[in-house]
């Protein structure tokens, strides 16, 4: 079905608030029946239990909360491993429309909020068709599900089009974004190969890096062959530093493979690196001072220089995978993490391998070089004490985004919380 529908190779993002919880490796894939189910680490599950996703409305957008990284409740995990729906189901990746769209005047921002919230509904209608037919074969999804989805979001591009011309320039080639492609692993195929449009990622990643990796093999190819190592990124110099290691050629470890396992060498490239004005910033603007033991609360965090639209799965083997990139105004593409500990102690540093009390990856196709606002709903926390609450800017694959200078402070803020 893949090698029919490979073609249309025009991926992107998806227009909601995707917050990705993840605690714990547990190497979990759709297609090993033999996965083992664990029970999920703290901080992993939905508020409610229910499943590893949620789905709300919210401030004109949608907000997908997956619990886990990857992680599935044991339910969820049996299922899979049985066979179930879950297993290896395809899914349809469709390029990111809001990120395309220009600054959206007032006067128009209620027309195409709610059109953007029908594109997401259209490619849930046709996630779910794909779920209950998609076994018929490539021709059968091409004409049935994919030319269908296509025509209606034309409609909807040119609605929203015609909303913003009304009051300002209408925007030109949103049609260009009408055409979806299937995949069958939403997190890696849908927004490692396709946010960027197949172009810098869609080979690098997608056929060497991500397609060897979870048979073992990222650095095997592209990273340990010379792309990386292949004569030093400085000409082969290092400014007279007397540099110990520029890459993992000399390194007895074992290589990384994009899974959260230490004792590994990273040979993925840095990548771009922005401009000092370019450069990502955030701050925790709204937090409670008290809270009661299991009492939700709200996190306001404000970005700015971050576009939240660039998430690779830690879970599925996204970790430390791909290089950072900049957008087309050297802006960082990424994402930002929220996560809350308990303090045994205010005088010594807590231990750096505690699995942390709340934690969400969260991207929503938003942000740019004006700040931007956020909430982050936490559903409580069950111990009494002092909670370290801190947030800090991801590339797409999880690192503290590169600074210009190192006299820059990077995008991290942190608060502290009594729990009583």
């Amino acid at each position: 079905m893949l090698a029919v529908v490979g073609t249309l190779a025009v991926f992107g993002g998806i227009v909601a608030v995707t917050q990705i919880s993840s605690a714990q490796d547990r190497r979990t894939t759709t297609r090993a029946a033999s996965a083992s189910c664990v029970p999920a680490s703290p901080g992993a599950t939905a508020p409610d239990g229910q499943g590893s996703t949620t789905r709300t409305w919210q401030n004109g957008r949608w907000v997908r909360n997956h619990w886990g990284d990857g992680q599935m409740s044991p339910a969820e995990c049996q299922q899979t491993n049985a066979g179930g729906a879950g297993a290896g189901t395809p899914t349809v990746a469709c390029p990111d429309v809001r990120g395309r769209l220009p600054q959206v005047p007032d006067r128009a921002r209620a027309e195409v909020d709610r059109t953007l919230a029908l594109l997401e509904s259209q490619i849930a209608d046709a996630n779910r068709r794909l779920a209950a037919e998609g076994r018929n074969g490539g021709e059968f999804i091409n004409n049935a599900i994919l030319r269908p989805l296509a025509d209606k979001r034309t409609a909807a591009l040119n609605r929203i089009a015609t909303a913003i011309g009304r009051v300002a320039q209408r925007p030109q080639g949103l049609d260009q974004l009408a055409q979806c492609a299937v995949t069958d692993t939403p997190q890696n195929g849908g927004q490692n190969g396709g946010n960027n449009n197949g172009g810098q990622n869609g080979g690098n990643n997608n056929g060497g890096q991500n397609g060897g990796n979870n048979n073992g093999g990222q650095n095997g190819g592209n990273n340990g062959g010379g792309n990386n190592n292949g004569g030093g990124q400085n000409n082969g110099g290092g400014n007279g530093l007397n540099v110990l290691a520029k890459d993992c050629s000399g390194s007895q470890l074992q290589a990384h493979d994009g899974f959260q396992n230490g004792n590994r060498c990273v040979s993925t490239a840095f990548g771009e690196v922005g401009a000092a004005a370019n450069n990502p910033s955030l701050l925790i603007t709204q937090f409670p001072n008290q809270v009661r033991r299991n009492q939700p609360f709200t996190l306001r965090v404000t970005t700015k220089n971050l576009v939240r639209d660039r998430f690779l799965a830690a879970g599925q083997g996204g970790y430390y995978l791909e290089s950072s990139l900049l957008n087309g105004q050297g802006l960082v593409r990424g994402h930002f993490h929220t996560a809350c500990r308990m303090l045994g102690s205010t005088r010594q540093p807590p231990n750096p391998q505690d699995v942390p009390a709340f934690f969400v990856a969260t991207e929503d196709g938003r942000g740019g070089n004006q700040p931007d606002d956020v909430l982050i709903q936490i559903p409580g926390l069950a111990q009494s004490g002092v909670a370290q609450c801190a947030v800090w800017a991801g590339d797409g694959s999880h690192r503290i985004p590169m600074m210009e200078r190192a006299n820059q402070t990077p995008a991290i803020d942190v608060v502290r919380i009594r729990v009583n």
